[in-house]
């Protein structure tokens, strides 16, 4: 079963050797899901929340765009697999040919999907395998005041 995810904003965190580092931070289940990014990453991801206009498009913005443009619409982003530490995401998308839909999947880093999933307002999904083996509550991660339901 997969939950439909709240992006709530980047946040930092120490890495083992104490470096902080980025991290998009997703609700879902009533627990957070911190998934490392590098700082580009960071900020293309904080761009599209914000929704602040470039004079020329940038990566994520013009993929979107040229998606809609051919046709083609997102479904949904899934985060849907965690293997020694690295997170996997998928895509969903169609194109129709004759008016008809035809379902696409693309494997996706969850950084990019993120950044794709905001800008193309479309559902971001995380699965109970991935919460059960990442999901952290508010405690664990020191963010004070905040009230989830389910």
């Amino acid at each position: 079963m997969s939950h439909v995810a709240e992006l709530t904003g980047i946040a930092t965190g120490d890495t083992p050797s104490g470096k902080e580092v980025p991290a998009a931070v997703l609700a879902a289940r009533g627990e957070f899901l911190p998934i490392f990014v590098t700082d580009d990453q960071a900020d293309a991801i904080r761009r599209g929340m914000a929704g602040d206009p470039f004079d020329r498009p940038l990566t994520h913005d013009l993929f979107v765009e040229m998606v809609a443009e051919l046709g083609g619409a997102f479904d949904r982003v899934r985060i849907d697999d965690l293997r020694e530490g690295t997170f996997y995401a998928k895509i969903d998308a169609q194109r129709y040919e004759a008016g008809e839909p035809e379902p696409l999947t693309f494997d996706a880093r969850p950084s990019d999907a993120v950044a794709i999933a905001i800008r193309a307002d479309c559902p971001i999904e995380v699965s109970d395998a991935v919460l059960d083996a990442a999901g952290r509550t508010a405690e664990e991660l020191g963010v004070d005041g905040v009230d989830r339901d389910e």
